[in-house]
């Protein structure tokens, strides 16, 4: 598994320090910088789990015609024109005359005579297997609800809706009223919500056929005169009985027609898969030539808010043709990238490459997994690329697992990693992002001496980190500290020692810390003397998997 860096999200934890990573609850509180988001105006890290998610459109993803909120339910959340798949390959259908002798399959110009049917290129599946046929080639989805009308299911809940429909009206009539009675007491809380709590609290209030709405009020208030009405009502209803008896059909749960139908199969591939048989919701087809094709579900652009304070962060554009965002608030914009490289992990990989030069595919060595063996020193670098416009300055921290002592006086089992981490403590600055050609006069792109950056003699690092000299005279290379500077990259060095008996991940959480200036400063196109460049300062938690440990017995058998 190669080197890792996830940003921390604080929506899980109860404070805004994130759990050590040999915690279960670690995995989950920490995301990719891709995935994340970023609220101006909280000035903070949100992602997936705690945004709000608001539909802006429906659109069909095969003709891209956006379809209206109002017909999204009424059609089943399905293209209503002529977008269908094929029920054995997915792919999608076309429309053709049935007619073989019309040439390569397409329809002629100014043919109007039918019929049509619905042909796959991929799979060669056409719907006269079913006998299925239309008159004209266009308007399939309006010619095929004569079909859908006469299914089973819709017909079963047609039967529901009118069985239920003298209870719905009663219970509505009885919720308006009760909502009417208690209107005075909520208007007080009412006006304290904004207009998003308002739109889902009226979508969740909407009646819903077969689903009575929960009165929290109505216990207290009625007391046992609800159950007695409660009780009429029921009592009044009649017997439910159903159109048809699911289990007389084959598939519906064995039976003399399953039976029958094992009998008559020839090849397995005639029995229709289960994601096959999903689609439909009442008596599922067991063989594929019963299969009937699957209007295309519609898809939906959708717009994320944050949670605290109901900022947009992500806003797409209206028109299904486009895929662009009006807004669209990335962490990736706002923090520092961090990218992981093991200098010995590419030293063995160049030494392979040699020694695999010119041998045949046979005698090559595999690359070993890789891994940091237990008992040794690995240095590692960390990449870090500054996606503002101002320049920042960045400090790095460890963050250190103390071991708690139980109420009894006795230490509890210690959850303190087998390793060290060595990181620069001081700061060090991080040049703001440009075009590459503004970086052709700016020395600052090809590096920096170490006085520079404030980590040479007059820092807190010790001699033997920031590289000394070995006993033969020659200096020693550098190892933690700032080892390269180059436009808006900053490579920084540090160091693991990993214990003789450690075990599992080196897996460590690093609080990282920027500061910059915002020289956005107000009057000075009027004339006024400008204020000072205001000092921002954000700081947030990643976590950092530097590969497994391998044991010292196992590198001693790789050998």
């Amino acid at each position: 598994m190669a080197p890792s860096v996830l940003y921390h999200c604080p929506c899980l934890s109860t404070s805004d320090i994130p759990p050590p990573p040999h915690l279960p609850s670690s995995s989950h509180s920490f995301h990719p910088l891709n995935t994340l988001f970023f609220c101006e105006e909280c000035d903070a890290v949100r992602c997936n789990r705690c945004v709000s998610v608001e539909v802006s459109s429906y659109y069909c993803p095969n003709c891209l015609f956006e379809v209206p909120s109002a017909s999204v339910r009424a059609e089943k959340n399905r293209c209503a024109r002529n977008c269908f798949m094929c029920p054995n390959c997915r792919n999608t259908l076309a429309a053709v005359p049935a007619d073989p002798e019309s040439g390569d399959g397409r329809i002629p110009a100014g043919v109007a005579e039918g019929p049509y049917i619905m042909y796959c290129n991929y799979c060669r599946w056409d719907s006269a297997e079913i006998g299925i046929t239309f008159e004209k080639p266009t308007g399939l989805a309006a010619q095929l609800q004569k079909y859908e009308d006469s299914a089973p299911d819709s017909l079963e809940f047609d039967r529901l809706k009118e069985h239920f429909d003298a209870f719905l009206r009663t219970s509505a009539l009885a919720a308006s009223t009760s909502g009417t009675h208690h209107h005075s007491t909520h208007h007080s809380h009412s006006l304290h919500t904004n207009s998003i709590t308002a739109a889902a609290s009226a979508a969740l209030a909407r009646d819903i056929p077969g689903v009575g709405k929960y009165n929290p009020l109505a216990r207290s208030t009625t007391g046992r005169g609800y159950g007695k009405d409660r009780s009429v009502n029921k009592d009044e209803m009649t017997e439910y009985r159903s159109r048809s008896e699911i289990a007389q059909t084959a598939g519906a749960g064995g039976g003399e027609p399953d039976v029958e139908l094992m009998n008559s199969l020839e090849e397995v591939g005639e029995v229709a898969s289960l994601e096959q048989r999903w689609e439909n919701s009442w008596v599922t087809p067991l063989q594929t030539k019963q299969l009937k094709p699957i209007r295309i579900p519609l898809h939906s652009k959708r717009s994320k808010r944050c949670p605290a304070c109901t900022h947009i962060l992500i806003k797409p554009e209206q028109k299904s043709q486009s895929v662009r965002y009006k807004i669209k608030l990335m962490a990736a914009n706002y923090l520092p990238g961090i990218v992981i490289v093991l200098p010995h992990m590419r030293q063995l990989r160049d030494e392979l490459s040699k020694r695999n030069l010119g041998k045949s595919v046979a005698a090559q060595v595999d690359e070993p997994p890789p891994g940091m063996v237990a008992g040794n020193t690995y240095e590692f670098q960390l990449n870090l690329t500054n996606p503002l416009y101002d320049p920042i300055e960045v400090r790095l921290s460890v963050q250190r697992v103390h071991v708690s002592t139980a109420p009894g006086g006795t230490a509890e089992k210690a959850r303190r990693p087998p390793f060290a981490i060595s990181l620069p403590t001081a700061k060090f600055p991080i040049s703001p992002f440009a075009e590459a050609w503004e970086y052709e006069d700016d020395e600052d792109m090809f590096g920096v001496e170490d006085d520079e950056l404030g980590i040479g003699m007059g820092s807190s690092l010790s001699a033997s980190v920031r590289g000394g000299r070995e006993k033969d005279g020659r200096a020693r290379p550098k190892t933690v500290g700032v080892l390269e500077r180059k436009a808006n990259k900053t490579v920084v060095g540090g160091e693991v020692v990993i214990g003789k008996e450690a075990q599992g991940n080196v897996k460590f959480n690093m609080l990282v810390s920027y500061t910059y200036r915002s020289d956005d400063a107000e009057g000075g196109d009027l004339g006024v003397h400008p204020s000072k460049p205001e000092i921002r300062r954000f700081e947030f938690y990643t976590v950092v998997d530097l590969g497994p440990i391998i044991s010292r017995e196992e590198a001693r058998m790789d050998l």
